[in-house]
């Protein structure tokens, strides 16, 4: 809508698949959650969806509101013209910790760079993208690995990944903080002497 020439945008998703779900099969469906080396992912509800949906079905707030409502007690499945809507914008591929670990050491081999598990994840996603050679597959990556060195050491055996330069010292500073009551009132009275409302 804003122009940009984007002929498909990929949504990649980790074990908890709830979006691919929905792409393959019209349901939007709660699963239980799983943890996995990208965190950030590991949701059952997509926060975002409410306002894709609002697009796809014409911008009719009553039948979001009913569908979402309908989504609190279970899962819900979209109209037939919103699902060939939504496929026709988005993709979807499902990549679990294995080959996110596969894809973090493969790029790291092939392109001596250093991904994060999340950043893994879109990468292996767009890899898997069905488009014709000459349209490009762009991939953003969304953290630093060093946030991630479980991973990142999982995935290639003794690499430690280093800090950025400007946070090298991070764990040699000092702390700072004030232990506040559990009190709305004080929080706000704190954040406001300390802020300057």
């Amino acid at each position: 809508q804003m122009g940009l020439p984007v002929a498909r945008l990929m949504i990649a998703t980790n074990r908890n698949d709830v979006l691919h779900r929905l792409l393959a099969s019209g349901s939007y469906a709660r699963d239980a959650l799983h943890p996995t080396l990208s965190p950030s992912m590991d949701i059952s509800v997509s926060s975002n969806l409410e306002r894709l949906l609002f697009d796809l079905y014409d911008r009719d707030a009553a039948a979001i509101g009913a569908l979402m409502d309908d989504f609190s007690r279970g899962p819900v499945t979209l109209s037939a013209a919103a699902l060939e809507r939504v496929r026709g914008l988005f993709a979807s591929c499902r990549v679990d910790d294995e080959a996110t670990l596969a894809c973090i050491a493969r790029v790291h081999r092939d392109c001596d760079y250093l991904l994060d598990p999340h950043s893994a994840i879109g990468v292996a996603a767009a890899e898997a993208l069905d488009t014709p050679a000459e349209v490009p597959r762009i991939a953003l990556a969304t953290a630093h690995p060093a946030k991630f060195a479980d991973a990142v050491g999982r995935a290639l055996p003794g690499q430690v990944p280093a800090l950025p330069a400007h946070l090298a010292d991070l764990f040699e500073r000092s702390e700072r903080y004030s232990v506040q009551p559990n009190e709305l009132s004080a929080v706000k009275e704190f954040m406001a002497g300390t802020l300057g409302a």
